[in-house]
């Protein structure tokens, strides 16, 4: 009986299977057959043709969405191109009027610097007597004689290249006082509470061996008269003194 019961039950598993197998092959036949006479009329196909636009349009709409990518750069450059075209249009016809200017400038300032070196400067060395004494005329006038000094019209004592007299002046002695000046005449009568070296920068010739002729003149005349030597500040000259003037000589002398 057990063996029966289950045959039964297989036969029936079996017609119930069927039947939903040929169930659903005929529901999708009955699906399939409204849809081919709808393509026969002209209404479906027209809503087809929407959906093929619909599902066309929709890989359009990502060209779409990458064009405007590549809009924006297009239009950034062409935000830059004029950009560039109004630079490149004015600015070089200014740029090459531009240097034209400083050229003619250029050309004008080598006339001026020949006339740089007349905005010179000064070495000056004084030389103090102690207070309340004074130099005589009488002595002063052989000691310059005796260091290659010359007597110029202006009324001062120069120092010339050759010891004779000749060539260009090297630098000068002059009165510390007013009117800066000696009366060759008068040297007799003449005294002075101090006096003066100086020299011009440039210098004609060498400028170090010319101002070591000054500094040495400034220590003989010291040494005669017992006087003190002074820098251009009136100070007591010093050894950093003399390595500012030999420094300021040697600038010049360039």
């Amino acid at each position: 009986m057990a063996e029966q019961l289950r045959w039964v039950l297989i036969i029936i598993s079996v017609v119930v299977i069927g039947g939903l197998l040929i169930h659903g092959l005929w529901s999708v036949r009955k699906k399939d057959a409204p849809t081919a006479t709808n393509d026969e009329r002209v209404e479906p196909a027209d809503h087809q043709a929407p959906i093929e636009r619909q599902s066309a349009p929709e890989p359009v709409s990502h060209a779409e969405r990458d064009e405007p990518q590549f809009g924006d750069l297009s239009f950034s450059a062409e935000d830059k191109q004029p950009q560039a075209n109004s630079f490149t249009a004015p600015e070089p016809e200014e740029a090459v009027v531009a240097p034209a200017e400083p050229q003619d400038e250029v050309i004008t300032e080598p006339e001026q610097e020949p006339e740089q070196p007349a905005a010179s400067d000064f070495i000056i060395v004084h030389i103090q007597m102690p207070e309340g004494l004074n130099m005589e005329g009488s002595k002063l006038l052989p000691a310059v004689n005796t260091l290659g000094f010359k007597y110029s019209e202006e009324g001062f004592f120069n120092r010339h290249l050759d010891p004779a007299g000749h060539g260009p002046v090297l630098f000068r002695l002059v009165n510390m006082y007013n009117p800066g000046t000696f009366d060759i005449d008068n040297m007799e009568q003449f005294s002075t509470a101090g006096i003066s070296l100086f020299m011009t920068l440039p210098c004609d010739g060498d400028g170090l061996a010319a101002f070591n002729m000054l500094h040495s003149a400034a220590k003989k005349l010291a040494d005669e008269f017992g006087a003190t030597i002074l820098d251009s500040q009136r100070e007591a000259m010093t050894v950093d003194s003399v390595r500012e003037y030999v420094e300021k000589v040697r600038r010049f002398s360039v």
